[in-house]
């Protein structure tokens, strides 16, 4: 999840909330109040470190409390995360971040995530104490919240495409890391895109603030336009290419932008006006996507709770390339 607290008050609730000072080599962070559900711990807070990914760098700080993991095997958690989202956008979107990991006592699995800006970008995360390796392995919430950091602030009424964007190109980046195969992604894209179809009453995606059209809606909006980027330019760019070109014109959680800005500097890395056209065509009217007969064109043929892929589908080279791996980028950050 992305904070929508604008970036003053934003910064004034996180100095507000701190409480104590853990000293890392390198910076002074104050340790917010600890996430509600999350009770205080006697036992002390694993120590601080650094995960380099390229030349970024993850500050990561543990608040109070017991995990039967091991230190390492969280840091390998949070390192595979971050360099999944360094191969979708070809370097990390950043050169700093912070992580601060609560433990949760009795718990097990991952939650309450929520990345923040501006400045040096600041997520926070809940482990609980009992989480096994295994689950860290499949959860998709660290890599979610990263993704968040490679997208400017936007206005509160335009969540939708910070939580869409997260929502779908957290999964294509795992499967680009080697991850997550092909196979699942397109699996749980059949079962979970129909809840981001607009309802009886939908006014738009600017105007229905639902959580099905703010995550799934927003994720639609994403797989529709990278298919259009995909056939206006004969499969040789995609969302992912505008995406990038968004994060190379500066345009991170650090910064505000109007959303029109960054569609603008997104199609102009296309070479289109997919983002630009496809927004006036859904922000404020409820168009329904035709998702079987997306899945027919992609070549994605739904089977129980999994898929098949027809190989022969006009759009069958699309769907390919949209978890194929890129190359990573060398570009210098503005």
């Amino acid at each position: 999840m992305r904070s929508q607290v604008p970036q003053v008050i934003a910064a004034a609730i996180f100095v507000a909330l701190a409480f104590g000072a853990v000293v890392l080599p390198s910076f002074t962070i104050s340790a917010p109040t600890q996430p509600k559900g999350v009770p205080l711990s006697a036992t002390p807070p694993l120590a601080p470190a650094e995960i380099k990914v390229g030349s970024s760098v993850i500050e990561v700080s543990f608040a109070d409390g017991a995990l039967d993991l091991q230190e390492p095997q969280i840091l390998e958690w949070v390192t595979t995360a971050a360099r999944a989202a360094a191969t979708y956008y070809g370097r990390f979107p950043v050169a700093r971040t912070r992580l601060r990991i609560f433990p949760a006592a009795g718990e097990t699995g991952v939650f309450h995530g929520t990345t923040f800006g501006p400045e040096t970008p600041f997520t926070r995360i809940s482990v609980g104490e009992h989480t096994t390796a295994g689950e860290l392995s499949k959860d998709w919430m660290m890599t979610h919240e990263l993704i968040h950091i490679a997208f400017p602030q936007v206005a509160d009424e335009h969540h939708w495409i910070e939580e869409g964007i997260a929502t779908y190109v957290e999964p294509i980046a795992r499967a680009q890391l080697g991850t997550l195969s092909a196979a699942q992604i397109w699996a749980d894209m059949a079962r979970d895109m129909p809840k981001g179809e607009p309802g009886s009453e939908d006014r738009g995606l600017d105007r229905t603030h639902t959580w099905g059209r703010t995550y799934w809606g927003g994720a639609m909006f994403c797989l529709v336009a990278d298919v259009r980027i995909r056939e206006r330019t004969h499969n040789k760019k995609g969302l992912q290419d505008a995406l990038r070109g968004i994060v190379n014109a500066g345009g991170t959680i650090q910064y505000d932008w109007p959303i029109e800005k960054a569609f603008q500097v997104g199609d102009q890395a296309t070479g289109t006006q997919v983002l630009t056209e496809l927004y006036k065509e859904m922000k404020d009217s409820a168009v329904k996507v035709d998702l079987a007969a997306m899945w027919k064109q992609l070549g994605v043929v739904p089977q129980g709770r999994s898929v098949v892929f027809d190989e022969t589908a006009p759009l069958a080279a699309v769907r390919r390339a949209i978890t194929q791996p890129r190359e990573t980028l060398r570009e210098p950050r503005p």
